[in-house]
């Protein structure tokens, strides 16, 4: 049966899709980009304070759902520039210490809002 995980902590959906859905013990969490919830705006600064968006987002749907870091089993990062890899996997590898996730990273033309950085996520329980 598929779920629709939705929670204030993370930025709402702006068009036709959903925060994440559970369906048969995976949650698929959509892209999240550097959004502040509480403001709705892209965080200031740079990839490292981007990326550390992006996993609260990430962070916050999880909980919704009951999940946690330690489900995620996939994960597909998109940046704006490959320069920003060594940044982001910085940041992204404090929430994976052990047992990470397997994964994809890979530059794209262009992201929405202008963000150098959008991760999906995968989980199962």
């Amino acid at each position: 049966m598929k779920k629709v995980i939705s929670t204030s902590k993370a930025p709402g959906a702006i068009g036709p899709y959903s925060q994440a859905i559970e369906a048969n013990g995976t949650l698929y969490i959509s892209g999240q980009v550097p959004v502040d919830p509480a403001t709705g705006k892209v965080v200031e600064g740079g990839i490292k304070e981007q990326t550390e968006q992006v996993m609260k987002n990430i962070a916050a749907i999880l909980e919704e759902a009951g999940y946690s870091f330690a489900d995620v089993v996939k994960s597909t990062c998109l940046l704006s520039d490959m320069a920003n890899f060594a940044a982001m996997n910085e940041v992204y590898g404090a929430r994976y210490k052990e047992n990470p996730p397997a994964r994809a990273a890979f530059a794209v033309k262009e992201l929405p809002l202008g963000v150098m950085v959008e991760i999906e996520t995968i989980a199962v329980k």
